[in-house]
């Protein structure tokens, strides 16, 4: 055998031999799925919750589970002005997981009207559960509205998402509806989904709650999965995904909302692409919030998420979005376009969380602000002619940053970024190993860098 045969066989060899070790490092994250334990459907209506639905803005569904056979089910709604209450029925569908079935309903409320409060209960033929309530706050005039978005939450078994978003609610009493930008479940097992319903617990059940998909909604294979559950519990999606991606869009008084299905492959994110454009082309609302899971400028890295930047992100610029809500990266980070002569204008990208675990990050210097070792989440409010985001550390909700989009009626725009004079928290203790030494220099290389104690 010639040496350079020899040479190139061995180099082959040496880089296959490298590729094996990677993969079989990499198969865990790609492909492992979490076991799902057997488990027994509800013997009582429950898990139930509140999301708005595909008509418009004034529609409402109600999703719940129980028992694993399909019955006769609807919902008591009571218009507690006139006291007239109203039968609504309900569909039924059983879904079976891995290690169980149980039947899921949904019933559509399409006649509510604007600034009412209503109370409801889901009714399963004899099976009842308690009264709930919720109001609806919509109306062509109003100009001073908001609501309330949240990250990952991704919670452990009995976490603290529940205090955290009752805490948040309390202090934003005003707050009109919820919304989550992926990974609101860690896994999508039935013990997992359980820790998500104890965390919405009096607060899904009474204000609207919207949630894009993440990665740990899915099961991963070759082509990842997602299971008929999730779009049963979020209901919305039922009416409006686009073949399999699950996207949705709502028009809210003078703002509209984009969900997009950023986990899914190319092709996938092709069709929504086409569905994003048609969708922003035709909007006439004054504001624009896209809300997808991964972010479209990664804090994790320069490579990450191409696929997602590539589809979305000239979009996103083109027709004038004003805000885009990302999550996936469990820190806090907040970037700025800038025209040509370096003022700051929309888009601002935010990425946020509200998970127990935080991710180690690259302090990308496009960036204006990060957050690190917290949980965070954000109150968009849109009063006159300005979209204020606040954010929070939802620790102790503390105010930790603040933007403000602001339009005249000439169409000039102008941002104000409130946020830059609240003191940054890198919160890291490093316990020695080779990758918290390198994320711990790397705070130490930003805070010189930006002049932070």
């Amino acid at each position: 055998m010639k040496k350079k045969t020899l040479i190139k066989l061995s180099i082959t060899f040496i880089i296959l031999l490298g590729l094996g070790f990677w993969i079989n490092s990499r198969w865990s994250a790609w492909f492992h799925n979490e076991e799902e334990a057997p488990y027994s459907p509800l013997n009582q209506p429950g898990r139930v919750l509140l999301t708005f639905g595909d008509n418009n803005e004034l529609s409402r569904n109600i999703s719940w589970q129980y028992d694993s056979i399909v019955v006769p089910s609807h919902v008591d709604l009571v218009d507690t002005l006139c006291k007239d209450t109203i039968r609504i029925p309900a569909q039924g569908e059983i879904f079976r997981s891995r290690s169980g079935q149980a039947a899921y309903y949904v019933a559509r409320l399409r006649s509510l009207q604007p600034d009412h409060y209503y109370t409801y209960r889901v009714c399963n033929e004899d099976n009842v559960s308690p009264w709930y309530h919720f109001r609806t706050y919509n109306s062509s005039t109003r100009n001073d509205y908001s609501f309330l978005y949240v990250g990952d939450v991704q919670d452990s078994i009995n976490g603290k998402a529940n205090t955290f978003f009752k805490e948040a609610f309390q202090q934003h009493s005003d707050t009109e509806f919820l919304v989550f930008g992926g990974d609101l479940t860690e896994r999508p097992t039935e013990q997992r989904w359980e820790e998500t319903y104890r965390g919405l617990d009096s607060i899904g059940q009474c204000y609207p709650v919207l949630t894009v998909t993440g990665n740990h909604d899915y099961l991963k294979y070759v082509i990842r999965k997602l299971e008929r559950r999730f779009s049963l519990v979020f209901s919305y999606f039922l009416d409006s995904m686009i073949g399999e991606n699950q996207v949705y869009t709502l028009k809210y008084n003078d703002m509209q909302l984009f969900c997009l299905d950023s986990n899914r492959e190319f092709l996938y994110l092709w069709t929504q692409k086409q569905w994003l454009e048609k969708e922003l082309k035709k909007s006439t609302a004054r504001w624009k919030i896209v809300i997808l899971h991964h972010p479209l400028y990664s804090i994790k890295g320069e490579m990450n998420n191409l696929s997602q930047r590539l589809m979305f992100n000239s979009l996103v610029e083109q027709y004038g979005v004003d805000l885009v809500l990302q999550g996936h990266e469990h820190a806090y980070a907040r970037m700025t376009n800038h025209a040509d002569n370096g003022d700051a204008t929309p888009p601002v990208y935010t990425v946020s969380h509200c998970s127990p675990k935080n991710y180690y990050i690259q302090f990308d210097k496009r960036f204006d602000k990060f957050g690190t070792g917290s949980r965070y989440y954000q109150q968009i409010r849109i009063h006159g002619d300005t979209l204020t985001m606040n954010a929070y550390d939802a620790i102790d909700n503390s105010l930790y940053d603040s933007v403000d989009i602001i339009k005249s009626d000439k169409g000039n725009i102008k941002l104000n970024n409130r946020g830059q004079n609240i003191p940054e928290k890198l919160i890291f203790q490093s316990n020695g190993s080779k990758k918290e030494e390198a994320f711990r220099m790397r705070i130490e290389e930003y805070k010189h860098r930006k002049g932070i104690e």
